[in-house]
C-alpha cells in the first residue's frame, strides 16, 4: 500500500474562480494527538494502515503543516437556516485541503473541520470540540455501514487547547472525504446576489465531474436538476427506513450529491415517534423526524429557484415534481424489504399499521424491527419475545394474525424471510447514550477505547455479534435526559 508521501492531489475544485471560496490556511494547535481512526476510510485514500500513526500524517490532519500539492480552502456558500434566508455563511471552521486521487481513480475531497478560522466564520472560533468530534465521527461511519450514502470521516485528532462552548473544552479537528462538498447554498448565494454566470458554472463543474453522463445532453441543466431531486428523495427514504433524524436541514446542509452531510444534534429513533425532535435548540419542531421528506422537498424548490435562470420555471417545477413519486416508491420499498413483503398497496397498509401500533405503545422501532426477522408466520404462533414489546397485546395480536396470513398466502418460508430481513434491519444503531458514555470516558479520563469499540461494533450492524449483545438494548432511564443541540 502506498506511503504518505505518494498521495497525489488533484484539486479540481481549487481551480474554479476564486469567487467560490477563500484561500485559507488551517490554524495550528499545540500538541495534537491521534484520538481514533477508520481503516475503513483510511483505505479509500489508498494509505497503508500503518500511516496514521507517523506524526507527519497526525501534524497535517491537525493542521499543523500541509503537504505537497495541498490547496487550502474555504468554500463560500449561503443557505436557508431554519426557514430564513442567510446571505452569506460558508465553511467557518471547515478547512479544504485538497482532493486526492486513489488508485481506482475516485477522488476524494480531504477536509478538516474544526480547522479554525475563516473569512466565513462569523465571529466563530473555527474550532470543533471532542465531544461533537466523537459524534460526528461515529455516525460517518455507522451511516456508511448502514449503506446510506453519507460523507466519511477518517479520523479525530485532539489538542489540549481550550475551546469554550457552554463550558471549558478541548479541541479536536474531524477529517471528512467526500467526492464534493458542494450544497444547495452554493448556488442560493449567486442567485441572491444576481450572478448568473458563476451558477451556470458551478452547475456545469458538479455536472461535468459528478454527473459526467449528463454532459453529451444538449441541455443538461434540466436532467441534472431532476437528478439531484432522484437522489435527494432517495436519501430520504434511507433516513426515515432507518429511523434516522438529522436535526438541521438546512439548506446549507443539503449535499448536492445526496449525501448525509453535517453532523450536528442528530439522532436515532429509540422508542418510535413520528414527532421526535433530536435538536434541543429546535424549538419550532420545524426538523423533526416525520417532517424530513417534505423539509427535503421544500429545499429542493430552494434549490430550482437558484437554476432558473438555466431553464424556464415550468421545466424546473417538473424536474422537481419527480420527488413525491420518487420519495413514496423508495421509502415503500425499503419498509417492504424489512418487513420481508413486496411493494404494494396491502404492505403499505400493513407497515403503516404497524408503525402506528409502534407510536401508540411507545415500542423500540429498531428492537422491533430486529425481532420481526424471527416472527412465525404459523397460526398458533405468540411471537412472545415481539408481541411483549407491546403493551396493547390485543392491537398487536390483531397486526400479527394479518400479517401472518400475508405471509402464508404468499408462501413465504419463515427461515428464508428471516435471513433476508436480518440483512436490512440492523441490530445495532449509534444510539444517543451509546455516543455520550464514549464521550465521558473521552473527556473525563482520556479513554478513547469505547470510541474504537463502538466504531467496530457499528461497520457490522446487521451482524449479531453476541458478545455486544448489551448495546443493542433500550436505552438506560438516564438517557431520557441527554440533550443536544446546534452546538453539539
Amino acid at each position: 500500500m502506498p506511503k504518505l508521501e505518494s498521495l497525489i492531489f488533484d484539486n479540481r475544485f481549487a481551480r474554479l474562480p476564486e469567487a467560490y471560496y477563500s484561500r485559507v490556511c488551517p490554524t495550528p494547535v499545540p500538541d495534537p494527538y491521534l484520538v481514533c481512526h477508520s481503516p475503513h476510510a483510511l483505505a479509500l485514500l489508498g494509505l497503508d494502515a500503518s500511516e496514521i500513526t507517523r506524526p507527519e500524517l497526525v501534524r497535517t490532519l491537525a493542521g499543523n503543516q500541509l503537504l505537497p500539492g495541498m490547496d487550502a480552502l474555504a468554500a463560500l456558500y449561503a443557505g436557508h437556516q431554519f426557514g430564513h434566508f442567510v446571505p452569506q455563511l460558508g465553511d467557518g471552521r471547515a478547512i479544504l485541503l485538497g482532493e486526492v486521487k486513489n488508485a481506482a481513480g475516485e477522488g476524494w475531497e480531504v477536509q478538516l473541520k474544526g480547522a479554525g478560522r475563516t473569512p466565513y466564520s462569523r465571529g466563530g472560533d473555527g474550532r470543533a470540540v471532542l465531544r461533537s468530534s466523537i459524534r460526528e465521527f461515529l455516525c460517518s461511519e455507522a451511516m456508511h455501514a448502514l449503506g446510506i450514502p453519507t460523507t466519511r470521516a477518517l479520523c479525530i485528532v485532539g489538542s489540549d487547547r481550550p475551546v469554550y462552548r457552554e463550558d471549558e473544552e478541548t479541541a479536536a479537528l474531524v477529517t471528512r472525504l467526500a467526492p464534493s462538498f458542494v450544497r444547495f447554498g452554493s448556488f442560493e448565494v449567486f442567485y441572491y446576489r444576481n450572478q448568473i454566470e458563476p451558477i451556470r458554472q458551478l452547475a456545469d463543474y458538479v455536472i461535468a465531474h459528478y454527473y459526467p453522463e449528463l454532459t453529451a445532453l444538449a441541455d443538461p441543466y434540466p436532467e441534472f436538476l431532476r437528478q439531484v431531486t432522484l437522489r435527494t428523495a432517495e436519501l430520504m427514504a434511507q433516513w426515515q427506513a432507518v429511523g434516522f433524524s438529522h436535526g438541521v436541514m438546512n439548506t446549507d446542509n443539503m449535499s448536492i450529491l445526496g449525501l448525509t452531510l453535517d453532523y450536528g444534534p442528530f439522532g436515532f429513533l429509540d422508542a418510535f415517534d413520528p414527532g421526535y425532535i433530536c435538536n434541543h435548540s429546535d424549538s419550532s419542531g420545524r426538523y423533526a423526524f416525520d417532517q424530513q421528506p417534505d423539509v427535503a422537498a421544500w429545499n429542493l424548490t430552494k434549490l430550482a429557484q437558484t437554476l432558473v435562470p438555466l431553464m424556464s420555471v415550468e421545466t424546473a417545477s417538473q424536474a422537481i415534481g419527480a420527488y413525491p413519486q420518487a420519495f413514496g416508491k423508495a421509502y415503500l420499498e425499503r419498509m417492504a424489504a424489512k418487513f420481508g413483503l413486496p411493494p404494494g398497496s396491502e404492505t403499505a397498509s400493513l407497515v403503516m399499521d404497524a408503525l402506528q401500533l409502534l407510536a401508540q405503545n411507545q415500542v423500540d422501532y429498531t428492537i422491533f424491527l430486529r425481532r420481526l426477522c424471527d416472527f412465525d408466520s404459523h397460526p398458533d404462533a405468540t411471537n412472545a419475545p415481539l408481541r411483549d414489546l407491546v403493551l396493547d397485546r390485543a392491537a398487536f395480536d390483531a397486526w400479527a394474525a394479518r400479517y401472518a396470513a400475508t405471509l402464508r398466502q404468499q408462501g413465504s418460508p419463515d427461515a428464508e424471510r428471516g435471513q433476508a430481513i436480518r440483512s436490512v434491519n440492523p441490530k445495532y444503531i449509534l444510539r444517543n447514550h451509546l455516543a455520550e458514555i464514549a464521550i465521558r470516558r473521552a473527556t473525563d479520563a482520556r479513554d478513547y477505547s469505547e470510541i474504537n469499540r463502538l466504531h467496530a461494533l457499528l461497520t457490522r450492524p446487521f451482524d449479531e455479534q453476541p458478545e455486544y449483545e448489551a448495546y443493542a438494548a433500550e436505552p438506560p432511564d438516564w438517557a431520557r435526559k441527554i440533550e443536544v443541540s446546534c452546538s453539539s
